[in-house]
């Protein structure tokens, strides 16, 4: 009843026809500007976005589930079935050993390199500016595309101009072989090694691993030091601190606070705790406690 007539039990519904929308690309240096495949050249040529694009990463904590891995290499496996070659570099990073284990095992990684892609290690890797990167100095203008969570300025790789947009891992392993962020898998056709026009097949992968997850060796444990053994750290590192335990809360309120920082317009988590270079200061609270909020804007 509710289903057949909503409008007798709420005031507004929404209807979404899922078949009808379009996969959209999001950026650049923010994930909240969207535009649908079909709008992305015009965009390009109306803002002077870079269109081609220079590096395609795959991954990272959030979009590389098996499902997401799969239905990338299933772009890959249609590319390399049509001659087709990479225009960009591509790299893919598994978001756990296991998910590294059973793409590997049932030959996902394999497709990468044979179109050749380099698979990064299970880590945060560029998307919190872990990024060696050999292609592009720290001034150049470029662009590159990505399946990772944020793509703010200068977070991937340290470069303010490096102009970074955010996508579903499937739509990235397309536009990593056409080289060029105007390109729509939906449309557009593409010149193969054999001077043959082709277009990309839909992509498909799967929920689960028809074989299973399996068994990795993952992390092995250890007892861990022994307390009559004392942990020496150089008092003049940079990098590690020993931690002393905080106070014993004494059971009333904080009053009368002094308020650091009002923040000014967007306030992301870059803005808050930014890593890059920061990151090697993780040991130590006191250094890495410096970087709080460095990117916002007081009032």
């Amino acid at each position: 009843e509710v289903y057949d007539n909503p409008e007798k039990y709420f005031d507004n519904y929404l209807e979404i026809n899922l078949s009808e929308l379009e996969p959209h690309i999001n950026g650049p240096f923010s994930p909240d500007i969207a535009t649908p495949l079909s709008k992305m050249k015009e965009e390009c040529e109306k803002n002077g976005w870079p269109a081609d694009v220079a590096a395609a990463l795959i991954g990272s904590c959030t979009n590389s589930s098996y499902e997401d891995i799969s239905r990338a290499a299933s772009v890959i496996k249609n590319a390399l079935k049509q001659n087709l070659a990479s225009k960009a570099e591509i790299k893919v990073t598994p978001g756990s050993e296991l998910i590294r284990h059973i793409a590997e095992r049932d030959g996902y990684l394999d497709l990468f390199r044979e179109m050749g892609a380099e698979i990064f290690a299970n880590a945060c890797g560029p998307c919190i500016g872990q990024w060696d990167r050999k292609d592009a100095d720290k001034q150049q203008v470029n662009t590159v595309i990505h399946s990772f969570n944020r793509n703010f300025a200068r977070r991937t790789d340290g470069n303010p101009n490096t102009y970074a947009f955010v996508a579903s891992p499937e739509i990235v392993a397309a536009i990593a072989i056409s080289g060029k962020l105007t390109f729509n898998p939906l449309t557009d056709t593409l010149i193969n090694r054999d001077g043959k026009p082709v277009m990309m097949a839909e992509p498909s992968g799967y929920f689960l691993p028809a074989e299973g997850f399996g068994k990795t060796e993952g992390i092995e444990t250890s007892k861990g030091p022994s307390r009559k053994k004392k942990i020496k750290i150089n008092p003049r590192s940079e990098r590690l601190q020993m931690l002393s335990p905080f106070a014993r809360w004494n059971g009333k309120d904080f009053t009368d606070m002094r308020l650091l920082i009002k923040v000014k317009g967007k306030c992301t988590t870059d803005h808050i705790s930014m890593a890059g270079k920061w990151l090697k200061y993780r040991g130590h609270l006191e250094n890495i406690s410096h970087n709080y909020m460095i990117g916002a804007t007081n009032f």
